[in-house]
This record gives structure tokens, C-alpha cells and sequence, in this order.
């Protein structure tokens, strides 16, 4: 429910009173509750919601850290002649759930409702948030290609892990933290999410110290793992094809894309490539500005006159990626020199 409420937040335009509405008709069906106890079970699901849900958040200062617990949803309102439930978010908490839902911590909650186990919850929501992370920077950049890749492959430590599933406390030994948080909700994940999850145990002496995950999205006979009904992804998909698009206008019309057919890197064929031009704008012309802030357009013309004399190195399968691996190389050699 909470979930729910969070997802109708209008990121663009947050409602200035924190209130947002939500349909108790449309609550019952989503939750598949259709028995003659459902307004009571609903009452009762509100109380649970508002004595469980809260948000501790610890943030580093001069002097050290700050640290704010805050209730999210302090008022809850509705009535049994009206079909809406007013839900008032704490003014303190709005700041934090637009920032988190613009960025990284989008889900689908048809599949969060499928999961029954609060760890699988939990899990899936930090599993969720690395893998949209991983996505993000493999499209936008601004990411080394080991940091893009950490997010697909997140590590976290034991201690970390059972404090955000709440277990310090619980499940002393490690064999038991595995089998019925670890195990039990991964099987849950794998069975009823878009993800394939595994994981690997990293030992620091005898001990189990960190766990690393290893998160596949699940492919089907249309290359998606969204059904194409479903609005979220058909906007993401139109969202990121008009992205691709204005990147490839954006190459076509830089200053680099001639220097690499002058030194024969890129071909006129390879232009009419939209998904290596707009990767090419997104992941390595930024380096190349940065090149020539430190040694100017004759500093990329040397660096791409020598890539070319290289050229019989690499694969031309794979331009883009030989591209951004030289620049990146040749960067902090530069850096260095001017200091």
C-alpha cells in the first residue's frame, strides 16, 4: 500500500499539500480482496502501515553524521460512503521519495505484489535499484565500464545485508541467514520477477564477510521482459528511443565524427548505425572534450591519427568500446603531464 501511494507522487509537480489520493475499489482489486472482511482487514492493513513504515536516514556533516527517523505517512483519511483514501506523506519525507523516485528505485509493483516474504521484498527493491543504476549508466555513461558492471554484480556486506532486512538480531548463524533470507528469497524473486538472480559468498578469513549478486534480466521471445501492455514500459522504451535519437543527431553533427572518418575509424556505413553513433556521443565524445580542454582539437587529432595507426588491433565489431577504452587509457597520462 505504501508502494502504491509512492508511485502515484507526480514527480514533476508534487502535490503541495503532501496529499495524494487513492481508490479503495481500485486497492481491493489490486490486493485480489473480495471477501465480506475486506474494509476490516483493510483498517487493519492502514494501522500496520503507519506503526511499520519508517525511514531512518543517516547523513555525514562537518562534525559527523545526522541522523532523522521520520514516520512517511503520519495521516490517513477515508470514509464508508466514498470510494477515496486520502493519504498526507510527512512534509520531511517528500524531498527524499521525489529524489529516490526520479532516479533509480522504479519497480514494477505487479511484481512486488506477487512476493510474500518481507525479505524478497526488501531484497528485490535493492536488487531493483543496482540493476536501474546499471542500465542508466550503460545508456547515459558517466560511469567506468568496472562501475557499470559493479551494479549489475552489486556487493554488499553480511552485517549491511542483515541490517537492511532487519535481522541483526535473528538467524545467528550464517547457515541459517542463507537458507531462510538469502535462498528463500531469491527462489521467490526468480519465480515471480523480470529478474534471474545468484549469488556468490566472499570469505574474509573463515568467515562469510560479503555476498555479491548476480542480477540477468529475463529475456523473451521479443527480447522484453515487459509485457507490452504495460504503460510504464512502453514509455521507458519510447523515452529511451527518442533519447537514442537525439544522441545520433547530436554525432552527426560533431566535429569528432569527421576527425574519426578522416583517420578511417568510423565508416560512412557505420554512420548510418543509430546505436553506435548515439553510443559513440554518449560514452566517448565527452572524453574527447575533455582532451581537448587539456590539449586542444590538435591534441584529439594526435591522439585519433595514433588509435588509427593501432587500428589492425582491434575488432571493428566492437568501435565504440575500443574507442572509449583508448581515450581512457591515454586521459590520466595527460592529466598527469600537465601536473
Amino acid at each position: 500500500m505504501f508502494e502504491l501511494a509512492v508511485s502515484c507522487i507526480d514527480t514533476e509537480n508534487p502535490p503541495k499539500d503532501n496529499i495524494i489520493y487513492l481508490s479503495k475499489k481500485e486497492l481491493f482489486a489490486f490486493f485480489d480482496v473480495s471477501s465480506a472482511s475486506k474494509h476490516t482487514r483493510f483498517k487493519e492493513a492502514i494501522e500496520l502501515m503507519q506503526k511499520q513504515a519508517f525511514f531512518q536516514i543517516k547523513e555525514v556533516k562537518d562534525k559527523g553524521y545526522e541522523m532523522t527517523s521520520i514516520v512517511p505517512i503520519p495521516t490517513v483519511k477515508w470514509n464508508s460512503y466514498n470510494d477515496d483514501v486520502m493519504i498526507q506523506f510527512n512534509q520531511f519525507i517528500m524531498p527524499y521519495l521525489i529524489d529516490l523516485k526520479a532516479e533509480f528505485t522504479q519497480y514494477k509493483i505487479s511484481e512486488l505484489k506477487e512476493l510474500n516474504s518481507k525479505y524478497s521484498i526488501i531484497l528485490y527493491r535493492w536488487l531493483s535499484m543496482n540493476y536501474n543504476q546499471y542500465e542508466h549508466y550503460s545508456y547515459k555513461g558517466g560511469r567506468r565500464e568496472e562501475q557499470v558492471e559493479a551494479y549489475r554484480n552489486p556487493l554488499i556486506t553480511v552485517k549491511e545485508l542483515r541490517e537492511i532486512t532487519d535481522t541483526v538480531s535473528l538467524y545467528q548463524t550464517f547457515k541459517d541467514f542463507d537458507s531462510y533470507v538469502l535462498k528463500n528469497s531469491l527462489k521467490e524473486i526468480n519465480a515471480y520477477t523480470s529478474f534471474n538472480v545468484t549469488y556468490e559468498k566472499v570469505k574474509k578469513g573463515r568467515s562469510i564477510d560479503s555476498i555479491v549478486f548476480h542480477i540477468e534480466k529475463k529475456r523473451q521471445a521479443d527480447d522484453n521482459s515487459y509485457k507490452l501492455e504495460d504503460q510504464a514500459y512502453i514509455e521507458g522504451k519510447k523515452a529511451k528511443e527518442e533519447t537514442e535519437k537525439d544522441l545520433y543527431t547530436e554525432a552527426m553533427q560533431s566535429r569528432y565524427t569527421t576527425l574519426l572518418l578522416e583517420n578511417m575509424l568510423l565508416s560512412p556505413f557505420e554512420m548510418q548505425d543509430i546505436k553506435l553513433m548515439s553510443g559513440l556521443q554518449a560514452h566517448v565524445y565527452h572524453l574527447y572534450d575533455e582532451l581537448k580542454d587539456l590539449r586542444g582539437l590538435n591534441g584529439v587529432k594526435d591522439h585519433l591519427s595514433y588509435v588509427s595507426s593501432k587500428r589492425e588491433e582491434y575488432s571493428k565489431h566492437n568501435i565504440a568500446k575500443y574507442l572509449k577504452k583508448a581515450i581512457e587509457q591515454y586521459l590520466p597520462t595527460v592529466k598527469r603531464q600537465n601536473l
